[in-house]
């Protein structure tokens, strides 16, 4: 559920793990647009919100009251000729009132709880559905820490603000109108006196909240950074203590930590101004009404009652001042964090299917790369006019140096990423053409980084394929040769693996990708490095495996050791993002070129 011409269809994305740069924070921000959205998340609430404005009406009309009563209980004590029977009455209805006020605040809080929460509910269902529509640019220029900033930290932010400011905003409003009407009603004169303190409320309001605004805003901004970082050292440990780093990464901690710390120490003691300032102004216009009020009294013009009417009133009057002065600057808080949900909704998506887009339904896997051109956001081209064939059922080695394109190939063939010039053609159509779910269907992905979800073993190799049955699941693993290390677990396939498979080896998990992959069944089989982190005698088990099952499949193998992928039906070789060579093994060995000396840099001996 999402505001309207808003889209929260998730399109299902994959992606690898980029390492990400350091964004700007933005320092100017449409407030009023802020609310204006925040506000189109309450639709579907009317009949709550319909309950909420009868509780708030209802106990601002009692607590008006409340303050009359009083006056009333002051005067009727004077005029006491030995009968208590009038001052009992006016006790007694003001015990009433002070029931239902209390009865009407907890059933507006209550309320209001579910509104806020659904709101919030809402707002997180949308903005994790954006994540998945977003192009893998957007998470090259985030970091996962303050993507989970977002969702978790300021969308909470969101929620306790909406929930304990909205309805003291509402009542506030309601009892400062109603509270100068009375005062009007009861004495003029005590009222002018009461509103001298009114513009200075008004003027330390606005000074306040404006520094708080930008304050609170860096204040989410740097918790971003403090989570993205937490998450970078806690995911990459092993590397950290490795390089006996724990001592930097302390220190580094340590620095964003004191930035952190010293924006929300200025945060808060501007927002603790705001009170004691609010404070002082009422206790001088309490002063000036006492004074007033005093002499109007001794003149007969009032009675003690008004003015004990008049001083409950004036304090309701510049209490609500206080508390909307106060929640405006909480808002400023909510507002900082809702700006940076939006920013996330607001981000461009991943470009969609053409509208004549059609299915690709059991391709024969002809793959075609036309004078294919590509750079990354802010970076040089990686890919030059980059041509080759892969007939129908063949399989093709891609090799060359670190940086010289090849997983930018695998990105562009899955539409990770679009081409920014040339063609990439699937059965002699271009890729564009067909719908990214069913291309992404016929692909059989295993990437250099393996990545596994919390969850069964059997459920992993299950996640290409949902409907599979435990016993295919078995066969698959069994032909990626992992049944042998996940029968010796405890639980076999029922073992629970941690977040990202952390309890596995790198080759273990890598084995239970390939199990995935081969479970799936895909007509075009795409293996990143997929053998990289094997020892030689697994590598050897896994590369028969891999033969059988790329019979009759159209298969891409990206490899740096040149061993597993002397049997390619084509080798093709890239340098700087260029094709340089292409050919089979021995074709390219004869020529003695670049691949020749490539292999027999890894080899002593020429096969």
């Amino acid at each position: 559920m999402s505001p309207k011409g808003r889209k929260d269809t998730p399109v299902p994305v994959m992606r690898r793990g980029f390492r990400s740069r350091e964004m700007p924070v933005e320092k100017a921000k449409d407030v009023r647009n802020t609310v204006r959205r925040l506000w189109l998340y309450f639709g579907g609430q009317r009949w709550a919100l319909a309950s909420l404005a009868v509780l708030v009406v209802l106990g601002s009309l009692v607590g008006l009251t409340i303050p009359y009563l009083i006056g009333r209980a002051v005067d009727t004590i004077e005029a006491l000729n030995g009968g208590l029977r009038p001052l009992s009455v006016v006790v007694f209805v003001l015990l009433i009132a002070y029931l239902v006020e209390a009865l009407t605040s907890f059933g507006q809080n209550y309320v209001m709880a579910g509104v806020s929460q659904h709101v919030v509910l809402v707002l997180r269902r949308s903005v994790f559905a954006k994540l998945q529509t977003l192009p893998l640019s957007f998470f090259d220029q985030h970091t996962h820490g303050e993507i989970m900033s977002r969702i978790a930290n300021d969308l909470d932010n969101v929620s306790s603000t909406v929930a304990q400011s909205a309805v003291h905003l509402m009542a506030s409003l309601l009892t400062l109108g109603g509270s100068f009407i009375m005062m009007v009603m009861l004495s003029p004169a005590l009222t002018v006196a009461s509103l001298v303190t009114t513009p200075l409320v008004y003027a330390a309001g606005r000074a306040v909240t404006t520094q708080t605004r930008r304050l609170y805003r860096s204040q989410q901004a740097a918790l971003g950074k403090l989570n993205g970082h937490v998450e970078e050292m806690v995911s990459g440990l092993l590397e950290v203590k490795a390089f006996n780093r724990e001592k930097e990464a302390v220190e580094s901690f340590a620095e964003i930590n004191r930035a952190l710390q010293d924006v929300g120490i200025r945060a808060d003691i501007w927002s603790g101004f705001l009170m004691p300032i609010m404070n002082v102004i009422s206790n001088l216009g309490f002063t000036a009404v006492a004074a007033v009020g005093g002499v109007l009294a001794v003149k007969g013009l009032i009675t003690v009652g008004v003015i004990a009417s008049f001083l409950s009133y004036s304090r309701q009057f510049v209490r609500p001042l206080n508390e909307v002065a106060s929640i405006y600057n909480g808002l400023q808080s909510a507002l900082a964090s809702a700006e940076r949900v939006f920013e996330i909704i607001d981000e461009e998506e991943e470009p969609g299917d053409e509208e004549c887009a059609i299915e690709l339904v059991n391709p024969s896997g002809e793959i075609t790369f036309k004078d294919v051109s590509f750079a990354y956001i802010d970076r040089k081209t990686v890919l030059h006019d980059v041509s080759f064939h892969v007939p129908a059922g063949s399989s093709l080695a891609i090799v060359g140096a670190t940086g010289s394109g090849k997983t930018t190939i695998i990105n562009l063939l899955t539409r990770y990423y679009d081409v920014q010039q040339g063609q990439i053609l699937v059965d002699g159509l271009d890729i564009r053409s067909y719908t990214k779910t069913s291309l992404r269907k016929n692909l059989g992905v295993v990437l250099q980084d393996t990545y596994l979800f919390a969850g069964t073993i059997a459920d992993n190799i299950r996640y290409g394929r949902l409907d599979a049955s435990i016993e295919e699941v078995v066969q698959a693993a069994k032909l990626a040769r992992a049944d042998g290390f996940i029968r010796r677990l405890p639980k076999g396939y029922d073992t629970e693996l941690s977040e990202s498979g952390s309890s596995l080896s790198h080759g273990q998990r890598q084995l239970l990708a390939i199990a995935r992959a081969i479970l799936a069944d895909p007509s075009i089989l795409i293996l990143d490095e997929a053998t990289s982190s094997v020892d030689t005698r697994t590598e050897l088990g896994i590369q028969e495996a891999l033969r059988a099952l790329m019979k009759g499949r159209t298969s891409i193998i990206v490899a740096h050791r040149l061993s597993t992928i002397r049997d390619a039906d084509q080798i093709l070789l890239l340098d700087q993002g260029r094709v340089v060579e292409v050919g089979t093994h021995q074709e390219l060995l004869a020529k003695q070129g670049a691949y020749y000396r490539l292999y027999t840099s890894q080899f002593s001996e020429v096969g």
